[in-house]
């Protein structure tokens, strides 16, 4: 998911400006589910000398302003995504690719007394990539 405009998207959430805000988000817009190595990378690729701590900064800003999504797989590390909308992942697990899926069903409103405001799902498998290389010598 390519974010449009980054500036109006900014400025629709009231989040000031800044050249490292917009890097962002151009990153994720290239690279969905991008983790925060590569994205600290390509920002500091894009705008020169940019601390750990200022990617931390602006993920932290966009995440609370609702402009970004953190995704937590089991047994890696976080990941992010422009992408806010009720949807679901598939994720390999041979090389850890991640894709969006669109939700199939959703949860009942109530089950068992909860109020469910949240639902993330994570279909596990191997991706056509992984599906179509040779094996490696230790599956042989």
């Amino acid at each position: 998911m390519q974010a449009a405009d980054p500036v109006a998207a900014l400025r629709g959430v009231s989040l000031r400006v800044t050249k490292q805000r917009i890097a962002v988000l151009e990153v994720l817009g290239s690279r969905p589910h991008a983790g925060f190595e590569h994205i600290r990378d390509e920002v500091r690729g894009k705008l020169g000398s940019v601390s750990a701590q200022a990617v931390y900064d602006v993920l932290a800003a966009l995440l609370a302003a609702g402009l970004v999504r953190r995704l937590e797989l089991p047994g890696s590390r976080a990941r992010f995504e422009l992408r806010t909308d009720d949807h679901d992942h598939v994720a390999c697990r041979v090389c850890g690719a991640v894709a969006d899926v669109e939700r199939v069903d959703l949860p009942p409103a109530e089950e068992n007394g909860y109020r469910i405001d949240a639902a993330e799902v994570t279909y596990w498998g191997t991706c056509p990539s992984c599906l179509s290389a040779p094996p490696r010598k230790e599956e042989q």
